[in-house]
């Protein structure tokens, strides 16, 4: 019987087995999928130090409505998805209100903010350093305004929290980025944030290491996760103690026990391009609000937030309006793949990821709703689970937020 079961094998589920299996733990982990292979794979490739403060909805009703009607590239909205799950936007939108967003920011600042420590520790046992650069990024724009908002906010940001930018006018970001059209303002680069070519593989080699030191990782449906007796049962694995770490299908599996979680699922997509395109760093387009990243397949252009029940079947409009804009900027080839990449970031309303024991089944533990920040925090995150498991409650006394919401709702 293995001492704890970790349920998902995505960045934060193979951190968490890591993070454990330090303590002494004996760990098996289970998925339908290899590691990496869902949301882990399909995000952007950044391990962003600068993202000291939770993504927040607009406090300004004209840009809310500006998004319903699709016409920001920021987020697609559909109407039936938000009525459907209409109580937690409305307690997002209360948490993105200013006063309770800087509160949040102080608890979530010193996570993002040790997050390239954790990672590069991970990343020098498992020999896997050639999948990461250590550069930083581009936050560019078209509009000047913009980017003098922009550099006013990195200012603020920087007084607060310490995090390190330089500004570029349009003619030093082309010294910098020679491949570049003309078209761009300027950009901000955040030099503490690091990028991977392949964040798959970076789960993948994660996950070797962890097998390496000992653990298990089996194929498994993880949701076939039962209480038998005085101990849990799944995959014919038995455990007295449990971890879920599904990212966004956590709720769906938390429900068959009683347990109602509100989240509002992001959806995401991606394309890889083919050719030269010459990009030295990631850079976030910020006018269109899509990501171009270098990566090893090619380059990958990755979508903000779409708010659907499912996926479009078709290229999506946020990714249409990101290459257009991309290719008005650099030179590339057709997609790599026929159809583009999806995937959901599991988004809870309170804003900070769910780290706890469940309050009514001893030794079921959750640790999802990372948002957009679960490649980036997955590492850092399963240190404080780690911890608390080990009966240090100081660990996650700063996520009682959280625990609070799931306690309501069972």
């Amino acid at each position: 019987m293995a001492e704890i079961v970790i349920l998902g094998a995505g960045m934060v589920g193979i951190t968490t087995a890591l993070a454990l299996q330090e303590r002494g733990h004996v760990c098996i982990v289970v998925d339908k999928t290899a590691p990496g292979q869902e949301t882990s794979y399909g995000n952007a490739g950044l391990i962003q130090s600068e993202a000291v403060e939770p993504y927040a909805l607009p406090g300004n009703p004209v840009n809310l409505i500006r998004m319903a009607f699709g016409l920001h590239n920021a987020v697609s909205l559909e109407a039936g998805y938000v009525l459907r799950n209409l109580r937690a936007f409305v307690s997002y939108w209360v948490s993105s209100q200013k006063a309770r967003h800087a509160d949040l920011s102080r608890s979530w600042a010193p996570l993002v903010q040790a997050a390239t420590t954790h990672h590069g520790l991970l990343a020098e046992a498992a020999n896997a350093n050639h999948l990461i650069k250590r550069d930083g990024f581009w936050e560019a724009y078209r509009d000047p305004r913009r980017l003098l908002r922009a550099v006013q906010d990195a200012e603020r940001r920087k007084a607060a929290y310490g995090a390190g930018f330089r500004s570029y006018d349009s003619k030093a970001l082309l010294a910098q980025e020679p491949a570049l059209k003309s078209g761009l303002a300027g950009a901000i680069h955040w030099p503490d944030t690091w990028s991977c070519v392949d964040p798959g593989a970076l789960v993948t080699a994660y996950a070797s290491l962890f097998v390496q030191r000992g653990g298990t990782i089996i194929r498994g449906d993880a949701t076939s996760l039962e209480r038998t007796r005085s101990v849990w049962r799944v995959a014919g694995v038995e455990s007295e103690r449990v971890v879920i770490a599904l990212g966004p299908w956590t709720p769906q599996l938390l429900a068959k026990f009683g347990y109602m979680v509100p989240m509002i699922s992001k959806r995401g997509y991606h394309f890889h391009f083919r050719g030269e395109h010459g990009l030295q760093r990631p850079m976030l387009l910020s006018d269109d609000s899509v990501v171009l990243s270098p990566m090893s397949k090619g380059l990958r252009i990755a979508t903000a937030a779409e708010l659907s029940q499912r996926p479009s079947l078709n290229p999506p409009r946020q990714l249409v309006r990101g290459e257009r804009a991309a290719r008005a900027l650099l030179d590339f080839d057709e997609p790599v793949e026929e159809r583009p990449w999806n995937g959901t970031r599991p988004c809870l309303p309170g804003m900070l990821p769910m780290i706890c024991e469940a309050p009514h089944h001893p030794g079921l533990w959750v640790h999802f709703g990372h948002g957009h920040q679960g490649f980036t925090l997955g590492p850092v995150t399963a240190q404080l689970l780690a911890r608390a498991m080990d009966g240090e409650p100081s660990a996650i006394n700063e996520f009682n937020g959280s625990k609070s919401t799931f306690q309501g709702n069972h």
